[in-house]
């Protein structure tokens, strides 16, 4: 990452070590004894409690086995890039961290985290094991992974099967055309028809790159220079804005969204359809019984333009990392190597609804079911990789934002154009250089 994209989180950065200081462990906290690890995981379930509910008997599990004790913090995802990036400026934070998959490349350009090159691969349990598609979103084409991969998702369209058949409708929409047709119809006697996280940027930014890809865009070059404001890239964001702004069948309340709200409005039956990675586990958290939804892949356009692709997922996953900083790199990589293991792949994977990142995990039969399945084929068959680049952060933070400010004018009634919506995507391009 070069010192000017480097830069542009100067700001969020320095607010974010604060926390780093306070709210995470640092490998300051851990220096007194070697058989201490303090951890950062990514929120994945209904709350931060529940995932450490989740985790903690497993983290037990292995001090018994290894005698190292692990200390975890839950990070929501609203902070957990800007924490990452201070950590990795300041060199203090935690051992062992998660990461959003699609930020590998931007997190592996600061040279804070540790390479998975072969040798230290096989200390994890070896690269044959692992997913080559998860492996790929582990950071650079040509260079040694950053991160190992932990779980596996893709997008879904979770919809209500009650409140599709209150209203009629006998299938799930296959086009953006015909969801739209079908939200409005579910958008009455105070519930809506989709929920949406409006003022999440990552969430944003993943929409962003569907969207785009249907639309025959790209954010970045061949050279690795952003693209942000084509004509594609504008129809793409419009039509994702358009939800709330000319469609209004999401409320205008979701453009505040930002910590997982969207799944506890479907869960409860405020919004009937609800686009999401491997929700199930959330939804169940939350007493949505497992009949009460469908699961199907996320539509695409009736009649797509040229160049429009067959895509309607980023190759979506969480990657466990770990800083140099550590001063017990030999235990992380114990850590990491027992949370990638068979049983710890099944058992973490099958709780979170997600699909294990190592082949022979993957045959058991909790990932038989209908949400795994789809997710599997949306894996295999039109999911594509976010680009790989140093910058890839930079452009989730950057477009990600842009498309919150966005949702911010669609909830407050002022009209969302193509002008404006062209607008923010060149400050954001501008930002860039």
């Amino acid at each position: 990452m070069s010192r000017r994209h480097l830069g542009i989180f100067t700001a969020a950065v320095l607010a974010a070590a604060s926390l780093t200081a306070c709210g995470g462990g640092s490998s300051d906290d851990s220096a007194g004894s070697s058989k201490t690890l303090t951890y950062w995981a990514s929120n994945q379930g209904a709350s931060l409690e529940a995932d450490k509910t989740i985790l903690q008997p497993e983290l037990d599990k292995f001090e018994k086995q290894t005698g190292i004790k692990v200390n975890v913090e839950v990070v929501p995802w609203s902070d957990l890039l800007n924490r990452l990036l201070a950590a990795a400026a300041s060199g203090k934070g935690p051992d062992v961290v998660n990461i959003g998959n699609t930020w590998s490349a931007s997190l592996q350009a600061t040279g804070a985290l540790v390479e998975f090159d072969d040798a230290t691969l096989q200390a994890v349990g070896g690269k044959d094991r692992i997913v080559p598609a998860a492996l790929a979103a582990a950071g650079a084409p040509g260079k040694p992974s950053a991160a190992v991969p932990l779980y596996s998702m893709a997008y879904s369209l979770y919809y209500n099967k009650k409140a599709f058949a209150d209203a009629g409708i006998t299938a799930p929409p296959t086009t953006w055309e015909q969801l739209a047709e079908y939200g409005k119809k579910l958008s009455t006697g105070g519930k809506w028809g989709l929920a949406i996280e409006g003022a999440n940027p990552s969430e944003n930014a993943h929409h962003a790159f569907t969207f785009s890809q249907q639309y025959g865009g790209e954010w970045f070059d061949s050279a690795g220079k952003p693209t942000f404001d084509t004509p594609q890239n504008v129809a793409a964001i419009k039509r994702y804005i358009d939800f709330v702004a000319a469609d209004k069948i999401t409320n205008p309340s979701n453009a505040e969204y930002a910590q997982n709200q969207s799944v506890s409005d479907f869960a409860n039956g405020k919004a009937a359809m609800l686009l999401w990675q491997s929700a199930g586990s959330n939804l169940k958290t939350q007493n949505m019984p497992a009949d009460a939804y469908g699961v199907a892949p996320v539509p695409f356009l009736a009649s797509p333009p040229a160049g429009g692709k067959k895509v309607n997922s980023m190759v979506a996953g969480i990657n466990m990392a770990v800083f140099k900083h550590t001063k017990n790199k030999d235990a992380s990589l114990s850590f990491v190597k027992f949370m990638t293991s068979d049983e710890e792949q099944t058992i973490l994977n099958r709780t979170y609804g997600s699909l294990p990142a190592v082949k022979t995990a993957g045959s058991d039969p909790a990932f038989s079911a209908t949400e795994q399945k789809t997710i599997q084929e949306t894996l295999v068959t039109t999911a594509a990789p976010l680009p790989q680049v140093p910058e890839e952060s930079t452009f989730e933070t950057l477009v990600g934002t842009a498309m919150k400010e966005l949702f911010a004018d669609a909830a407050s009634g002022k009209p969302v154009t193509e002008a404006s919506v062209k607008a923010k995507l060149t400050d954001a391009q501008q930002k860039m250089r």
